[in-house]
């Protein structure tokens, strides 16, 4: 009797490397599929997804390799509890961008094999991604790499020091409300539709900055969300109880942007919950604004030498700074994950923050 295997994803604009990835998971058995439903994508990504729920239900059981698909009836990243508790699966297959902790640990309680695929293309097919075929837009996202907090007058007028900040590239669909500077990203959107304009890059950052910030914005965002958008590569940006930094080095070195590259890794914790308020209770000190400073100078330092073991205990550092004076960023679950990443991590933060979107990890594995 073949195995039941479990897969679950949105799989909106139905595309080729989707198909490969559930022909190859096919290859362990019985495939189920479980699609997340209209209101639940809309949930995670704030918006809904071009093709509905029920017609990307019969696209996906007209696949030859499929046995069943059905819509998931719960919420949030984990909205498939109900699903696979009732299919009861022999195995659980994710792809890289799709593994997460939260699911391997349910695969462990339920006694579930567990395995992680590449994502490869069919044959000499190009590499697809639903972000791709929605649109073309290169505006990119940014981490938070160090600093965070720093951005904001009420922070650095206690201490100046850095922000760090590192440009993504829109390859991947990152949720909204999860500390990737995605609400600038949208007025960015507005303004230029699907490209940063050409010219001075700070003269750019400052309308994107201005753009969002209007005259009478009680909550002014950092300009750190504007900065790390239009500027590639790793940034610093100094503070010193502004909401503009004194000054911005950019390092473009790609050998050492590669190194980093290779050591982090983004968790997927969900977005934040639109109750959530990191500044309920804060405890902004010098002292904390300083031990912020110094470790965020650290990482800074750190990265040119590319030397993980620094980096991690910095990378680290900075965070716990940020949780003294902002603790609601880290919630016991958040605590319970990062302690899975003690043996395999050097080094660990939130996005943005908190209160949900990514756990940053600069991971052991590679060497140099």
């Amino acid at each position: 009797m073949p195995k039941r295997v479990f897969v679950t994803g949105c799989f909106d604009l139905l595309h080729s490397g989707h198909v490969a990835f559930m022909k190859e998971a096919a290859e362990y058995g019985d495939l189920y599929v479980c699609i997340g439903s209209d209101e639940c994508v809309f949930a995670l990504k704030g918006r809904y997804p071009v093709n509905s729920q029920d017609e990307r239900k019969y696209m996906i059981e007209s696949l030859a390799c499929v046995k069943e698909c059905r819509i998931n009836t719960g919420t949030g990243i984990m909205d498939f509890l109900n699903e696979i508790r009732d299919i009861k699966p022999d195995v659980f297959i994710v792809n890289q961008d799709g593994s997460t902790p939260s699911k391997e640990q349910l695969c462990r309680e339920l006694d579930i094999e567990y395995h992680v695929l590449r994502r490869l293309p069919h044959g000499g097919l190009p590499v697809r991604s639903t972000t791709a075929l929605r649109n073309e837009c290169t505006i990119p996202f940014r981490i938070d790499l160090a600093g965070g907090w720093l951005d904001q007058p009420f922070v650095s007028k206690f201490c100046p020091g850095p922000v760090l900040t590192i440009s993504i590239e829109p390859s991947y669909d990152f949720s909204t409300r999860s500390g990737m500077s995605s609400s600038t990203r949208a007025k960015a959107i507005e303004l230029w539709r699907t490209a940063l304009p050409q010219g001075n890059k700070e003269q750019i950052a400052k309308i994107l900055f201005s753009y969002e910030n209007p005259p009478g914005t009680k909550e002014v965002a950092g300009s750190q969300d504007a900065i790390g958008i239009v500027y590639p590569g790793l940034n610093r940006l100094d503070y010193n109880g502004m909401h503009w930094p004194y000054k911005i080095e950019s390092f473009n070195d790609e050998e050492v942007l590669s190194w980093l590259e290779s050591r982090l890794y983004l968790v997927s914790l969900g977005p934040r919950a639109s109750s959530y308020s990191v500044l309920a209770d804060t405890h902004i000190t010098p002292a904390n604004a300083k031990a912020l400073s110094d470790a965020a100078d650290a990482c800074w330092k750190s990265i040119p030498r590319k030397d993980s073991v620094a980096f991690g205990k910095a990378f680290t550092a900075a965070f716990e700074a940020q949780v003294a004076m902002f603790p609601y960023m880290a919630t016991e679950n958040i605590r319970d994950l990062i302690n899975t990443y003690h043996n395999i991590a050097h080094g660990w933060k939130l996005s943005g923050a908190g209160g949900g979107g990514y756990l940053i990890t600069n991971q052991r594995r590679y060497t140099g």
